[in-house]
Order: structure tokens, then sequence, then C-alpha cells
């Protein structure tokens, strides 16, 4: 999946086929966006929404809510296999969950120190990490400054728990999914921070509204200019055949080489 995932309420149906139209894959949320009195109808909704399994994933309430066993009853009734789990951080009840491949969402103190055990899980495939709630779980008011020079970019916190989740994450062969960006009005904000994300190595970021996918997207696909001196690099590297050798005043070695590898497999998206 990827690069841009796209929120779709499950209360609101007749939003799913747009987002999939729209978005690279879907996340119909049963949990924050949908009111307690709405829970019962989203997830009949969900359950008849006819979205292709293979591009989307059902967002489940916190393992320890009511609301989360009735989620994957209902999940249980329909064709998706693929469930993000809200505020995880339940190693042993996530690893006895292996009807489902998991992308757990951590979003709490305890999920981020969670991170690297639950990366390790069989049924893991993706972890997602979430800034408000986590700094609600901490006591604090606001993952982002709010005013002067540094106003809407992440506090210390919020970016230590986003690089601790991406390590965890490479650690174990896993998916990263860099979190929201919630003022979707802000499109230089959110093409900076997927820029970083695809920098840094996240795989996939997460949005919830569909204007803000094509903008990931853009910070995904490299450009024509890169995509040339890439290939340039690695025929390089093919003709020269050793372990380090210089290309156009640089030495380039292993790493070096992987990034244009990435940058080529980036260009197919």
């Amino acid at each position: 999946m990827g690069p841009a995932l796209l929120f779709a309420p499950a209360d609101r149906p007749e939003r799913f086929a747009k987002a999939a139209e729209r978005s690279d894959a879907v996340i119909i949320d049963l949990e924050d966006a949908v009111a307690p009195a709405a829970k019962t109808a989203a997830r009949e909704n969900m359950i008849k929404s006819g979205l292709n399994p293979a591009t989307t994933m059902v967002r489940i309430n916190a393992l320890e809510t009511e609301d989360a066993a009735l989620d994957l009853a209902a999940v249980d009734r329909s064709k998706y296999k693929t469930i993000m789990i809200a505020k995880a951080s339940e190693v042993d009840i996530i690893a006895s969950l292996t009807r489902y491949k998991v992308v757990v969402l951590c979003e709490s103190a305890a999920g981020i120190l969670a991170a690297p055990r639950l990366a390790k899980l069989p049924n893991v495939v993706g972890l997602m990490w979430g800034a408000e709630d986590l700094v609600a779980s901490l006591g604090g008011t606001s993952s982002r400054f709010t005013s002067g020079a540094r106003s809407g970019s992440y506090r210390a916190v919020a970016t230590h728990a986003r690089s601790q989740l991406l390590l965890a994450a490479a650690a174990a062969g896993k998916m990263a999914i860099d979190s929201i960006y919630a003022d979707f009005a802000d499109v230089d904000g959110l093409a900076e921070e997927s820029e970083d994300a695809v920098a840094s190595g996240f795989g996939a970021k997460a949005c919830i509204h569909p204007s803000q996918v094509n903008v990931v997207r853009d910070a995904y696909r490299p450009s024509d200019a890169e995509v040339a001196a890439a290939r340039e690099l690695l025929a390089a590297a093919e003709e020269a055949g050793t372990g380090v050798f210089a290309f156009k005043g640089k030495m380039v070695d292993g790493p070096i080489l992987l990034h244009a590898k990435k940058i080529m497999t980036r260009s197919a998206l």
C-alpha cells in the first residue's frame, strides 16, 4: 500500500468509493471519526462497502474498549483482512490476532515504547504513529509549536516518537506510515513534511482529506532529473563492477547505490 493512505469515516459510506478512486489505499475508520451513537451503523457500512481488500484496511477501536470486540466481529463478517489497531501497545493480545494482517497505530507512550516488540510480530505488516493522542497521553496540550519561528513544527517529544517508530519498523523490515497532517488547508506545510517523510524512510503517509493525496504523491514521486541521475549512477556501478568507485568526482559505495535504487522504485509509484 501507499504512498497516500486516506481515512474514510465509516459513518459516511457515500465517501468510500471516492476515497478509493483518489488514494492509494483507504482506511475505513470505525474509531475517532465515528460518534459513539453511530458506531453500530458504521460497522454495517464497512461490511457493505465493497472496496478492494488489497488496498483497504479497517481502523478499529483500542483493544481495551468494548467497541473493539464489536469491530472485530464486524470485520470477520466482511472481506477485509487488514486492520489498523488504534492506540496499540498490547503485544501479547495483538500477537494472538493471527487471522488478520495488522497495522499498529502507536499513539501513546506505551505504544511507542512497545513499537520494537510490535514490529517483530509476524502478523504485523506496518506501524503508524499518532502525534496528538501521544501528547495527550503524556498530559501535554499540543504536538506542534503554535507560535513563533517554529510554528507548525513538531515538539521534541513528537519528533523523538516519530523517529523511534521509524527505527522500530525498519529494524523489523516493516512499513512505517507517517502521521496525518491535520491542517489540510496548509498545502506547503504538508508538502514539506511529506518530503521529510520520504527522505527519512517512511513508506507512506496518512491523509485525512482527499486534497492531501496528490501532495503526498508528489513528494514520493522523484523528479525526472532524480530518476535520470539514479539510472546513470546504477549503470556506472554495473560497469565498474566493484564495491566502491569514483563517479563524477565523488566516491560511491553501497549506501549511495541503495538510495539510487530507492529512487527507481519510487519512480514506478
